[in-house]
């Protein structure tokens, strides 16, 4: 599909977070593309509104999801044979940072012919296409990940 990217959540909330770091990279990458068709999922849309609404509140959470009524996000459905695709993305990818919102995105964009992303973390950078490419990733290089602390 021409002229259409994957959207993670990542950007999506930085897109209605302005406090966000990503939030300006991510508002004037849009600004600058808006011929460009963002895809995503379902469980992309959920995770995004729970995570604005635990971070901003109700109303950024409520910005959003008019957002995408309005034609901001195209949503992909998901069906029976795609959710088989997704356990097994899952199940490949379980020892990673790489989700079922991942997940979810990887099948569509397989099944669609969509190989580009935007992303602000390395989970997609793990994913590779059955072509054994990565997906592009429109916003760049993705940012370092947090290390994360050990418990002894």
């Amino acid at each position: 599909m021409r002229n259409a990217a994957l959207a993670d959540s990542g950007p999506l909330l930085a897109l209605f977070d302005r406090s966000d770091a990503h939030h300006r990279r991510v508002a004037a990458f849009l600004r600058d593309h808006p011929d460009l068709r963002l895809l995503s999922t379902l469980a992309v849309v959920t995770e995004t509104a729970a995570l604005l609404a635990a971070r901003v509140g109700r109303a950024a959470q409520l910005d959003f999801l008019e957002w995408v009524e309005r034609g901001g996000l195209a949503l992909v459905d998901l069906g029976p044979a795609s959710l088989r695709r997704v356990i097994e993305i899952v199940r490949k990818y379980q020892d990673l940072p790489f989700d079922f919102a991942d997940a979810t995105l990887a099948e569509a964009g397989a099944r669609l012919g969509v190989d580009a992303i935007l992303s602000i973390d390395r989970d997609f950078d793990i994913y590779r296409t059955k072509a054994k490419l990565p997906l592009e990733n429109l916003l760049g290089h993705a940012a370092p990940r947090a290390k994360r602390r050990t418990h002894k």
